[in-house]
């Protein structure tokens, strides 16, 4: 169900801000899933295998480390946040989608910067 969620917020935002596996997912599967870089990266790449992270996910696949299973329910988070995100994305004025986004990316850095 974490995964599943992470999914969701990360295709919700990169619906609206056009991001999504290194500023929104890896971030959110170490400090949530509990995983470790690699795995995180490894998995955040499995999700969007094709064709953005094939060739890197399976260097991780090699390697063990890649979670096939949190991979796909990341996808299908991704496959229906990102349509709910794109709704509320084309509302939104430029300056406050600039703003949000600038916003999210200092609260999730503090979060890394803080958990390490």
């Amino acid at each position: 169900m974490t995964y599943l969620l992470i999914g969701l917020v990360a295709g919700v935002l990169s619906g609206v801000f056009g991001i999504g596996g290194g500023i929104i997912i890896v971030p959110a599967l170490i400090l949530l899933g509990r995983m470790n870089p690699h795995m995180a990266t490894g998995t955040s790449l499995g999700a969007m295998l094709l064709p953005v992270g094939l060739l890197g996910a399976w260097q991780y696949w090699q390697k063990g480390d890649v979670n096939v299973a949190a991979a796909l329910l990341l996808a299908l988070g991704l496959f229906v946040g990102a349509l709910f995100g794109a709704r509320i994305g084309v509302g939104m004025s430029p300056r406050i989608m600039q703003r949000g986004f600038a916003v999210l990316l200092v609260v999730v850095a503090a979060r890394l910067w803080w958990k390490s």
